[in-house]
């Protein structure tokens, strides 16, 4: 019964993507900003929601035991960002090498990428340092969660700033297609676009956090301890809405919007939610946490290499599953 309810939660969320970014072309369409805008802002913080939802419930939770619901918050605000940079790059790229082949360019607007990574590379090295601050010394983590916050609305400001440059230069939110909305004789305008983004982040929601308690029974036998679940496991299902996304929006030959969509994520879950656990969990450096940061901040790395230096070929993205299997190794040994 339980893999009955995860097939249905995973149709759930392949369903409710497709109609969360249909309707994202045509918002962006409209607006007449960039596919980095729509991207790395409106699609990352719509379908990062499931899994700001996760540390947020298990930190503010009054139920439970305290250690446990802070090793939950721990792994799920650590594990996202792991899963996106590593295991969601080479997702996406495995659903391109039949039509581009391995060694096919990938090409994303340059400049938004390197904002992104550089936003996020310096906000999870900021992430890592607080491990060794004393929670005691609750100035200095405050300070730093503070420029972790700060920090993102500076990228935001940036990113919509460099939006009318990018759009004349070819780099604007064009749509693929009919709006879903359009196909049942609805007209396309501002209000129904709205309407079909919260069908379609309504539906996202409620297909992950189905999927995440199914993957969490069926667990439950494995004798995994909350941290390493929480960093393992939830983010398996709390990124499949950036995971889907993207792999329509790749196979689209829509770059942009499919790295961006990750991207903009990172940052998005690279700032603010560290930033709560900085402040509301002992955030102490054990062997996963560290190593997690470590393989996060790698792969980040590797791609901001790869950006700035040449297109990104379809098997570089090989690299960054290969640091997530290493994780895989080291945190379970």
């Amino acid at each position: 019964m339980i893999f009955i309810k995860l097939f249905f939660m995973l149709l759930v969320i392949l369903v409710s993507a497709e109609i969360f970014t249909n309707a994202l072309e045509h918002l962006g369409e409209k607006l007449k900003i960039s596919e980095g805008v729509t991207g790395s802002i409106f699609a990352a913080i719509g379908t990062a929601l499931p899994e700001t939802l996760v540390p947020l419930l298990a930190l503010l939770s009054s139920h439970g035991n305290v250690e446990t619901n802070h090793e939950i918050g721990v792994g799920a605000i650590l594990g996202a960002p792991l899963m996106l940079s590593t295991l969601t790059m080479f997702i996406m790229a495995t659903f391109v090498i039949g039509h581009r082949g391995l060694r096919g360019n990938l090409k994303p607007e340059k400049t938004g990428l390197i904002r992104d990574l550089d936003f996020f590379i310096a906000s999870f090295i900021f992430a890592g340092i607080a491990l060794f601050i004393p929670h005691t010394n609750e100035f200095v983590r405050g300070l730093i969660a503070f420029l972790m916050v700060f920090s993102y609305f500076i990228y935001i400001l940036l990113t919509i700033k460099a939006s009318k440059k990018l759009v004349n230069d070819g780099h604007a939110t064009e749509a693929s297609g009919l709006m879903h909305m359009e196909r049942i004789g609805l007209p396309n305008n501002y209000l129904i676009i709205t309407l079909q983004l919260f069908i379609g982040l309504a539906l996202l929601i409620f297909g992950a956090k189905g999927f995440i308690s199914g993957i969490e029974e069926t667990s439950s036998i494995l004798g995994i301890s909350a941290l390493i679940l929480s960093m393992l496991i939830i983010p398996i299902a709390t990124e499949l809405p950036e995971k889907v996304n993207s792999i329509f929006w790749i196979r689209k030959g829509k770059d942009t919007l499919a790295f961006g969509n990750i991207t903009g994520a990172m940052v998005f879950q690279g700032t603010l939610l560290p930033a709560l656990g900085i402040l509301l969990t002992p955030w102490e450096p054990r062997k996963e946490v560290y190593l997690c940061i470590f393989i996060t901040l790698i792969s980040s790395i590797w791609l901001r290499f790869l950006i700035q230096k040449s297109n990104i070929k379809v098997w570089h993205l090989g690299i960054n599953g290969i640091f997530y299997f290493t994780y895989l190794y080291f945190a379970l040994h």
